[in-house]
């Protein structure tokens, strides 16, 4: 794939990027005025800037390059995650979005402290940090398999420099950056999206009614099975982990959370969320519309493939052996822009308001806590690259994500929940988190370890974390009901 590199014009394109992104980092570092407005901006940004920024969030490259791939090898099953987003977002608007406005802490999780005690908020902050730690390392390996072949650099080596150009950025400028840049990020993936799906048709003999014809000869369309199992990724058991996942997202991530706080009044943060649920649903589908474009190339010209076996590997290959000078360097600083979202900001709060502020120096000063939250950055950027790097050898990008996100999210939802609907008091919800950690180890643990069919779990992996969920909640209200007097709950 030597002759695949990127034309000057488009290392022109991409380098230009990279080098607004840093330099915005710096600008928006010169106009900090503390912690608070590192974590929180002082509450000042529009909604339509915040709700851009969690888009771009949203999609990141596990979107840009995963779900193509995806409906390159199979179909398009995985997209009933994309229509649980607005079902999330509406009880977010209803719920959440007040809720965390009202408390005023940055923190999504301080709340669980007073409900529940100590161990509940920083159970809740060690999932976040792994469940991000982990998103990180998918998306910066997924951004190396897609520039290596364009750029002629290796993978490790592309994962390193995405890695170090977050933390930089993310370091300088805190919330600001994070939120405008990702802004600005969203708008160059919109349209390098728009480029890619141009190009596939225009590649296609017959366009959309060849890909329309031939997606739906070989089922390519399909949005899984209908049936009632549950052993399989079926159209129920994709919509049941969307809506669980989605519904953290908005509800209990403090990644999103953190950045609706950040917005002027209550219905600019409103606005953030329906506007990133508004936008993502259509952009997912076109990433899966280009997979099964690139499906129906490939079969009618599968000499261009050049022994791409892996799905993961088709549209990086498409990118680079396929799309006109300066189309692909925007493209690529589009998958870039997908990639170079960062939640680092976010766990750097974390760091500094759930553990350090919480168990070492509760009365830290204003510069020592922006030094903390910087060095905090600094050490998350580390681990997520590192992250990157153990995972280059998974068969299936979005699969390990998918099965990582079910492990390190805990089921935390279902503890949110339970405070919220229910009067479970800390023995209550402590003997729920427990029974849902078993119940999750338990179903993942076939991913790990050979586990005789007797005493594997007969449910679909999906479901790990939407079992987890149910048990931490219904547990928790059963002991509440069954053993709690009346009157003694906390809260």
């Amino acid at each position: 794939m030597a002759d695949a590199h990127l034309a000057h014009v488009d290392l022109a394109v991409l380098v230009a990027y990279l080098v607004a992104m840093i330099g915005l980092g710096v600008w928006f570092a010169r106009r900090q005025n503390g912690a608070d407005d590192y974590m929180s901006a002082s509450r000042s940004l529009p909604g339509w800037a915040v709700g851009l920024s969690m888009f771009g969030s949203y999609v990141s490259s596990i979107s840009f390059l995963a779900n193509p791939g995806k409906s390159y090898g199979g179909n398009w099953n995985a997209f009933v995650f994309s229509l649980a987003t607005p079902i999330a977002a509406a009880a977010a608007v209803q719920w959440f979005v007040p809720f965390f406005r009202r408390s005023g802490e940055v923190s999504a999780y301080e709340h669980l402290e007073h409900r529940f005690g100590p161990w509940a908020r920083t159970y809740a902050v060690a999932c976040f940090l792994l469940y991000q730690m982990s998103r990180m390392g998918t998306v910066v390996l997924l951004l190396g398999m897609a520039v290596a072949p364009l750029t002629g650099w290796s993978i490790p080596a592309t994962i390193v420099c995405t890695g170090a150009l977050m933390t930089i950025y993310t370091m300088a400028g805190g919330i600001k950056a994070v939120v405008w840049i990702g802004a600005l990020q969203s708008l160059v993936l919109v349209a390098g999206t728009a480029a890619c799906v141009l190009a596939v048709v225009w590649k296609v003999p017959g366009g959309v009614a060849e890909i329309a014809r031939t997606g739906m000869e070989f089922d390519k369309f399909s949005l899984g099975s209908f049936g009632a199992s549950l052993s399989m990724p079926t159209f129920w058991v994709i919509l049941a982990y969307g809506l669980v996942i989605n519904l953290s997202n908005f509800a209990t991530d403090q990644s999103y959370v953190q950045r609706y706080i950040t917005a002027r009044d209550d219905r600019e943060a409103a606005k953030s969320v329906w506007l990133t649920a508004a936008l993502y649903v259509p952009t997912s589908a076109v990433f899966f519309f280009i997979g099964t474009g690139l499906f129906v190339l490939y079969r009618v010209q599968p000499e261009l493939l050049d022994g791409i076996t892996k799905a993961d590997k088709v549209f990086p290959h498409f990118i680079a052996t396929q799309l006109p000078a300066g189309m692909a360097g925007l493209v690529v600083a589009a998958i870039f822009a997908a990639s170079m979202d960062s939640n680092l900001n976010s766990m750097a709060t974390l760091t500094l308001c759930d553990i350090y502020k919480r168990y070492f120096r509760p009365a830290a000063s204003e510069r020592e806590s922006l030094h903390v939250l910087r060095l905090a950055t600094l050490f998350w950027g580390v681990a997520g690259t590192a992250m990157g790097l153990a995972m280059i050898r998974v068969e299936s990008a979005l699969d390990a994500w998918w099965q990582l996100a079910g492990m390190f999210s805990g089921g935390v939802v279902g503890l949110f929940l339970l405070g919220l609907m229910t009067r479970a008091n800390n023995v209550a919800s402590l003997i729920g988190t427990v029974t849902g950690l078993i119940v999750i180890a338990w179903m993942m643990l076939p991913s790990f370890v050979d586990v005789p069919p007797e005493v594997r779990s007969p449910l679909d992996a999906n479901l790990t974390i939407v079992v987890g969920t149910l048990v931490i909640f219904l547990v928790g209200l059963g002991v509440s009901k069954l053993f709690v007097a009346p009157g003694s709950a906390r809260g």
